[in-house]
């Protein structure tokens, strides 16, 4: 039973930590409902689609997972930032649980089958238990979290024994899906490989992959208030950023500016800026982007203006809709540095001041973005913007050690150069590494 709690609650680092229960309940939702019913429909929810649903569906095809080099992704996100490697390392196929939404991939990620998870919910209430006298607070709050969470590190700890991927890489390093997976190719010896997909928080697990490649110093100096970064670790930039680099918005002055919504940001506040935006500057085009997670509604937007549009976040990636950008508007987001690298002059603008929740990526504290707090600091800079808009992309470089080096822009090739030497498939990366601090 101690050995089930340590397991457990290594595959639960972020969401049963002190720092994540004390979030905002706006960015818990994200996770797991706040309505306890909620919480329990889920689970039952799950029971039914995904455990029982599950026994009667077969979804693995041995011959794309047999000895190949696994990309493990959990979403889409995790799908666009590393499909580059297949292009670069033949063998390697995008692997992913047997339920797991992967959004417009789904059909193309080979699956995983978890029929056998259920046979390993007999340790739930045993689990729930001992995390309620460890944890209580957030044992009631994430128990759907934790009922999820069973028979992962089990089920996939038998699927490496049975199919000896040479190579795991990772996308994702906090999810309990992707720690199960991380820690039973440990226990089998499996080399695993993590690659940043996203901006780092200081509430993320301790780095603890065989070869790290990071974007940048910001988030090794992030890590390292984690806990100890164990294993090798390289900076190669934004891989997912290298095709659009070339495309960087070098327009003289703002005509569209973007408004990037999440989860936590209210809507009320949202339509306040909106209605002050175009009642003061009614020919600027604005594009709202939400959150891919995001369901509320925002036709209340379209009705303010005819300038106002939606972006199809189901169709269009974060750097296509940068592209149509001069400007950008958002709040606790790591698409500040996206824009950024696209040379998009980004703006933070807490969405939810009745949260404190302020510059959480610490993008105003490093002089990534300008802060305002009301339409009245930012109408001043939209009027600076439509006269001249500055080049920022420089700013970038605490968080993506490529920019302005010889591989900005080539962050993939870069990637691909020390994974490939990591499994003796090359020589060791041909032009200077980039340095670490």
């Amino acid at each position: 039973m101690k050995d089930w709690y340590a397991l457990y609650r290594n595959m639960l680092y972020l969401h049963f930590s002190e720092g994540f229960y004390n979030l905002p309940e706006s960015a818990k939702n994200a996770a797991s409902p706040s309505n306890p019913l909620l919480r329990l429909l889920r689970m039952a929810g799950y029971t039914l689609v995904r455990l029982f649903g599950n026994l009667f569906k077969q979804v693995e095809q041995p011959e794309k997972l047999q000895g190949k080099v696994w990309l493990y992704v959990v979403s889409q996100n995790n799908y666009d930032s590393l499909h580059f490697l297949r292009a670069g390392i033949p063998d390697a196929v995008m692997v992913a649980g047997q339920s797991k939404a992967i959004g417009r991939y789904n059909p193309v990620v080979a699956r995983l089958s978890l029929r056998k998870k259920l046979l390993y919910y007999y340790k739930f209430l045993p689990l729930f238990f001992r995390f309620l006298t460890q944890n209580s607070k957030s044992t009631l709050r994430f128990v759907d979290l934790l009922y999820d969470s069973i028979g992962f590190y089990e089920v996939y700890l038998q699927k490496l024994k049975k199919y000896r991927p040479q190579a795991i890489v990772f996308a994702n390093d906090h999810n309990a899906d992707a720690r199960a997976m991380l820690l039973a190719a440990k226990a089998l010896g499996i080399k695993t490989i993590y690659i940043q997909h996203s901006s780092i928080s200081q509430l993320f697990p301790p780095l603890n992959f065989d070869l790290n490649l990071l974007e940048g110093q910001d988030a090794l100096d992030k890590y390292r208030q984690c806990g100890p970064v164990d294993g090798r670790v390289e900076f190669i930039g934004m891989p997912k950023a290298d095709k659009f680099v070339k495309l960087r918005n070098h327009r003289p002055a703002v005509r569209t500016v973007g408004i990037a919504c999440n989860l936590m940001d209210r809507l009320e506040e949202v339509e306040a800026l909106l209605k002050a935006m175009t009642g003061t500057f009614p020919l600027l085009r604005i594009i709202l982007r939400p959150h891919p997670r995001d369901t509320r509604s925002y036709t209340f937007a379209q009705r303010l203006s005819p300038h106002i549009s939606l972006s199809d976040v189901g169709q269009q990636s974060v750097f296509e809709y940068l592209q149509e950008l001069e400007m950008l508007i958002s709040g606790n987001s790591g698409i500040h540095l996206e824009a950024v690298l696209l040379n998009v002059w980004s703006v933070y603008f807490n969405f939810n001041p009745k949260e404190e929740l302020h510059d959480y990526y610490g993008f105003v504290k490093h002089g990534l973005v300008e802060e305002v707090t009301s339409f009245a600091s930012l109408q001043p800079l939209l009027q600076q913007g439509i006269a001249r808009k500055p080049d920022v992309y420089l700013r970038a470089t605490y968080y993506s050690a490529t920019v302005g080096t010889a591989y900005d822009g080539k962050s993939s090739e870069l990637a691909v150069q020390h994974l490939n030497s990591f499994l003796g498939r090359a020589q060791a990366v041909e032009n200077k590494p980039l340095p670490l601090q």
